[in-house]
């Protein structure tokens, strides 16, 4: 195929970019570019239409295509990240020269960058393109099922919104905004922590009108750190906030609850993932260290701290709940 026919492209075939690229395939938007670094992957999608790592039994819509060459990028104009937070600003800075500058780079990706800055304060310094940052309750195999799913665009120029919302029109994707980029990036984090403890608390406690309680100080919590952190409280209502909050900490299929369930179960070992691990603890140590620079993280924010001991401590994780409920209101 020649490269100017790709006008979007997503860098990831994962789940979250295989299930968006079908999407949009599917809307007809033009041919569909998925990059990524898994041969095997790209084998699949370019000779089956099935993506037999993440979706074994889907096909694909023959207008997705799959490659390894970042050269094909070359051409694109909206650009879709779905790799891993952890590894998402040195991958593109190794493949900057196949980016072209004015492309809108759309950060799918939960996760701080380097020096405990966001994804898109990462990219800004690095990047002449336009950010926009994508976030909410989206389990990717619902996405793919084309079961209505809500995200929230997070963006700075007001300019690219109707670029984006042209783009899933007459699909099962649906948009809110917030000119709050930084608050949508915080939130798509902390969501991820609270749900660590919802896990812990179920796997306890089997007990609805506890579960909750927990749940709204959880919430109430997330509010008084995404102000600390900058952010607008008006986000915590758009998808990426309350919607994604709930969904992560209330679902089995959420990989930080599916955490915290084996915490609470007493199964934080070498057996627990050490990617999962290394996530949820490496967000509470961000947040907890630069809270503690103004206040006392203890009486202003009890979860985060009390996450922050069983990461990084001997932990009694029977006393966990207790500690919680007598915290300071």
């Amino acid at each position: 195929m020649d490269n100017p026919q790709y006008k979007i492209a997503l860098i990831g075939a994962g789940t979250i970019g295989t299930a968006l690229g079908n999407v949009l395939a599917e809307a007809g938007r033009d041919l569909i570019l998925l990059h990524s670094v898994e041969s095997q992957v790209v084998e699949d999608i370019s000779q089956a239409h099935i993506n037999s790592k993440y979706f074994p039994t889907l096909r694909l819509h023959n207008n997705l295509h799959a490659t390894m060459d970042e050269r094909m990028l070359g051409q694109c104009k909206i650009i879709f990240l779905a790799i891993p937070s952890v590894v998402m600003v040195d991958y593109l800075i190794k493949i900057r020269k196949h980016l072209p500058p004015d492309a809108i780079l759309i950060n799918l990706a939960k996760g701080f960058g380097h020096g405990n800055k966001t994804i898109i304060e990462c990219l800004q310094d690095e990047f002449p393109n336009p950010l926009l940052t994508m976030k909410g309750p989206s389990f990717a195999r619902e996405i793919i099922n084309r079961l209505p799913t809500g995200f929230t665009i997070g963006y700075r120029d007001p300019g690219h919104i109707t670029k984006i919302d042209d783009l899933f029109v007459n699909t099962n994707i649906h948009l809110d905004y917030s000119a709050d980029i930084r608050g949508v990036e915080i939130l798509s984090i902390l969501k991820n922590i609270y749900a660590v403890v919802m896990g812990i608390v179920d796997a306890q406690f089997n007990s609805p009108n506890l579960r909750f309680l927990i749940l709204t100080k959880a919430f109430q919590e997330m509010r008084k750190v995404l102000l600390a952190s900058g952010g607008n409280i008006d986000t915590l209502f758009n998808y990426c906030g309350y919607g994604d909050f709930t969904l992560t900490a209330l679902n089995d299929l959420s990989r930080n609850r599916t955490l915290g369930l084996l915490i609470g179960k007493g199964f934080f070992t070498e057996h627990v993932s050490h990617e999962l691990v290394l996530e949820g603890k490496t967000a509470v140590n961000v947040f907890y260290e630069q809270i503690s620079k103004t206040m006392r993280v203890e009486d202003n924010f009890p979860i985060i701290a009390e996450l922050y001991r069983i990461f990084n401590t001997k932990y009694e994780i029977s006393l966990f709940v207790n500690k919680i409920l007598n915290s300071p209101e």
